[in-house]
């Protein structure tokens, strides 16, 4: 698995990249110091997973990630950042960023990270989800009573859970189901709300389930 990280702080690169490198089926293929360096590099060779700083000197990870997503969309950007900002959150989830984790999150959960984002998962750290789920209102359209129409009840828990950041192994685990019909639910929603991804489907339900 081919792996880029974009971030100002040399440090955190290195360290970053000691963690990845530490995995057998994963090498980092470049870095890059701010978004301008990412978005030029990306298009010389494309990683599978972006490790992407949020908030960076001459282009930010937000404008990075639009980007990338918007010209090479196989590529999955991951989100590390020490801030909380609810902008910044919401607008790198709107262009396609595949998860958003703090910079102090334990290897092991960066590592998961990456993992689920190679095949199409969502990783939001459970602060992150928390904070957007007070932040962001709800829409004042009636969209309540849509989900409740469209849905399964066991979809609308699936989509609760992944609102508020459980991965699919987790859900599985809380409703005693297997991962694969977790994801067959999860296949179920997204074309039924007419949705891209499960980031989409988590900011779906963080605004109008309510």
């Amino acid at each position: 698995m081919k792996i880029a990280i974009v971030d100002d702080q040399p440090l955190l690169v290195q360290g970053l990249s000691m963690i990845v490198n530490a995995q057998s089926d994963m090498s980092v293929i470049w870095t890059a110091k701010d978004g301008e360096e990412a978005c030029f590099k990306v298009a010389l060779e494309q990683p599978d997973v972006v490790l992407m700083d949020i908030r960076m000197p001459i282009k930010n990870g937000v404008e990075a990630t639009a980007f990338i997503k918007s010209t090479y969309p196989d590529v999955h950007v991951i989100i590390l950042t020490t801030f909380m900002e609810d902008d910044e959150i919401f607008d790198s989830m709107k262009h396609g960023a595949s998860g958003y984790l703090l910079k102090d999150a334990p290897p092991e959960s960066i590592i998961e990270a990456i993992r689920a984002a190679q095949t199409g998962g969502t990783s939001i750290e459970p602060q992150v989800a928390s904070k957007l789920i007070k932040q962001l209102k709800p829409s004042t359209e009636n969209t309540t009573n849509l989900i409740g129409d469209l849905l399964t009840q066991r979809e609308v828990e699936i989509g609760r859970a992944i609102a508020q950041g459980l991965s699919n192994r987790e859900i599985a685990s809380a409703l005693f189901v297997s991962e694969g019909t977790v994801k067959n639910h999860l296949t179920h929603i997204l074309e039924k709300l007419a949705l891209r991804d499960r980031t989409q489907l988590a900011i779906y339900f963080i605004r109008h389930d309510g």
